[in-house]
């Protein structure tokens, strides 16, 4: 009997070793990115753990190193994912579960766009000399970008803000938020650099420079503690945080506002009530929050607002929205002295986009639930320093403590101490009001300047020019924090500098990544002759 014809499907071949040896880089080089930015995020406010921040960025240049730009884009995004989706959760207490996930994961992914445009830029520079620094240029590039793009930008989760304390942080009052950032990442790169070198058995003289890189910026950072001043060189001024509390309602506060001025109006009386018992001293200047009232054009029209301010007997800085008319309003910070009345004011430069102003309407009613019932709030164009009874304070007010632009304008206009008027009551019990905190700490570090921060809900805070708190409250508690702070005059290089560390980080790290890329052209050029 014949033997039955064999018949069989085209082979699929196997796995070879060296194709296994190729797919596992990738593997690990994702596990990688993903726990370096869940190390980046660990070492963010609320917690204390600064020193995993360079841990971080070393495992993120690790899966950067000597790469494609394709694969720096994919591990510039797993680390960016991994950092950004916890980082942001505070989102979902805004919205609430009826809006699903969407705008948490929406911004989230986003932001981490611009970690991977960052990753895939430093993948193509890891072969140059001195790759860790152009690596560090390059991802402070892209939080510049991030800060001003679009809509005036997103800065939430910039690397300077998960340092508020540690050795990195005198840093800032040298080169800013640029420059504690910068320190932060060349050490974690330089980190895997050093290791790479050794590992590959390279000589003792191609370790000098990573070497140098991992143990400068810290020590730079240690001895850098000399420069931050903490001494009254204008005298003090005593400061009364008012933290009248809110309703954890998330986006339902947008019409709570009688009830949020009617517990800072409460708060406000049992102040003037205790320093007529002698329980606390009678201070300087009381900050209330950002708009817990509605301000008519005329505030004089409002009665009850200046017996509160008149029984306190001091100045105060008042946040509220300005209605001029239903087409013009504004989130201002008012002067009301009891004796003179209402004197000047700030409005609110940076605008939060799809909250205090609407962008592209049409598309964003997709995707945003309020734009119906939001009107775009008109945005200031000076900057914040409001004379206070023979004192300037500099103003910025909430989200404007992320932009080094606003706070520094209203430095190098004469502030001697700042003031951040917050509304976080919209975020629910989670970080985002630590986030905040640390921002006016590193803040008041870049400055030299103590920083009063006054929340609806908290996390208000007195803190001094060192970045240290004096005086902290809870979340969603009634509080009054009194504090004595100094009235600092002396410009930090920082102030003077201004823009130009960041300008200077990107311009260098977009002058390395023109060369990486012409060398690489020059070299497919050649490999084709």
């Amino acid at each position: 009997m014949a033997a039955p014809a064999v018949t069989s499907e085209p082979d699929t071949p196997l796995p070879t070793p060296s194709r296994r040896r190729r797919a596992l880089p990738v593997l690990v080089r994702v596990v990688a990115a993903l726990a370096g930015g869940g190390i980046f995020y660990a070492s963010y406010p609320p917690r204390t753990d600064w020193y995993l921040a360079p841990l971080a960025f070393a495992l993120l240049a690790a899966a950067l190193r000597h790469r494609s730009a394709r694969g720096g884009f994919l591990y510039g995004l797993c680390f960016g994912l991994a950092f950004t989706l916890p980082l942001l959760t505070w989102l979902q207490s805004f919205l609430g579960a009826d809006f699903g996930p969407f705008p948490w994961v929406g911004l989230s992914f986003v932001v981490a766009l611009y970690m991977a445009l960052a990753g895939a830029a430093m993948a193509t520079v890891s072969k140059l000399r001195g790759g860790p620094v152009w690596m560090a240029a390059l991802f402070i590039g892209s939080e510049v970008l991030r800060e001003n793009f679009p809509f005036d930008g997103f800065p939430w989760g910039k690397v300077a803000f998960g340092q508020p304390e540690g050795l990195f942080l005198p840093l800032a009052s040298i080169g800013g938020t640029a420059l504690l950032g910068f320190a932060v990442i060349v050490t974690g790169a330089g980190a895997t650099e050093l290791v790479a070198r050794v590992r590959d058995g390279r000589r003792r003289r191609a370790l000098v420079l990573p070497a140098a890189l991992l143990v400068l910026p810290i020590a730079a950072g240690a001895a850098s503690w000399s420069l931050v001043g903490t001494d009254a060189q204008a005298g003090t001024r005593t400061v009364a945080v008012i933290q009248g509390n809110a309703p954890d309602d998330g986006i339902n506060l947008m019409y709570d506002t009688p009830i949020l001025r009617r517990n800072h109006l409460a708060a406000t009386e049992q102040l003037a009530a205790d320093i007529k018992a002698g329980k606390v001293a009678k201070p300087d200047l009381v900050i209330w929050p950002e708009v817990v009232t509605d301000l008519d054009p005329d505030p004089t029209d409002d009665p009850e607002l200046a017996k509160a301010i008149a029984d306190v007997g001091v100045p105060f800085l008042i946040g509220g929205r300005l209605i001029q008319n239903p087409q013009t309003i504004q989130n201002v910070v008012q002067v009301w002295d009891p004796a003179t009345g209402p004197g000047a004011r700030y409005a609110k430069q940076k605008l939060v986009p799809f909250a205090e102003f609407i962008p592209l309407r049409s598309i964003s009613a997709a995707v945003t639930p309020f734009v119906a019932d939001t009107r775009d709030m008109i945005p200031g164009d000076k900057p914040g320093a409001l004379p206070v009874d023979n004192t300037t304070v500099g103003v910025a007010i909430c989200y404007e403590v992320a932009y080094d632009q606003v706070v520094g304008d209203a430095v190098r206009a004469g502030a001697t101490m700042l003031a951040v008027p917050t509304n976080n009551a919209w975020y629910g019990p989670g970080e985002m009001s630590y986030q905040q905190l640390a921002m006016s700490r590193v803040a008041a570090v870049e400055y030299g300047r103590a920083v009063a921060v006054s929340a609806t809900s908290g996390v208000s805070a007195i803190v001094q020019p060192d970045g240290s708190i004096t005086r902290q409250s809870g979340l969603y508690t009634a509080a009054t924090l009194v504090a004595k702070v100094p009235l600092r005059t002396t410009a930090t290089l920082a102030t003077r500098l201004g823009g130009w560390p960041e300008r200077v980080a990107s311009l260098a790290g977009l002058a390395a990544l023109a060369l990486a890329v012409g060398a690489r052209l020059r070299h497919r050029a050649g490999s084709t002759t």
